[in-house]
């Protein structure tokens, strides 16, 4: 076999198996689930009894502002001690825009409630 007919083979193995990788099926339930827990974990202040992230306790329960503001609650991004409104907005929004769009995926997933 001449070197361009083994690379030419050799080639298309690799797009196969490419092909094979992202043609793949995914469990967008699985995902959704962990998605949602990804955002439950962020929670900031008193967390309510359903807490389904059992590590996770309550957290920043005296946070205030320079004037005396309340600051609890909300969400953390991504895991560091900052609370920023924009980033985790966005994010809120697309998951909630998913709730309304798609609600019988939400149901299949066990993610509904």
């Amino acid at each position: 076999m001449n070197p361009m007919g083994a690379v030419w083979i050799v080639s298309i193995i690799l797009i196969q198996g490419c092909c094979m990788v992202f043609c793949a099926e995914h469990d967008y339930g699985k995902i959704l689930h962990l998605s949602l827990l990804f955002y439950e974990a962020q929670r900031s202040g008193k967390l309510p009894p359903d807490n389904r992230i059992p590590w996770r306790g309550d957290s920043a329960l005296l946070d205030t502002g320079l004037k005396g503001e309340d600051l609890t609650g909300g969400y953390y991004d991504a895991g560091d001690s900052v609370k920023f409104g924009f980033t985790m907005a966005s994010a809120t929004t697309l998951l909630a825009w998913g709730c309304i769009s798609y609600k019988d995926a939400y149901v299949d997933a066990g993610e509904w409630n």
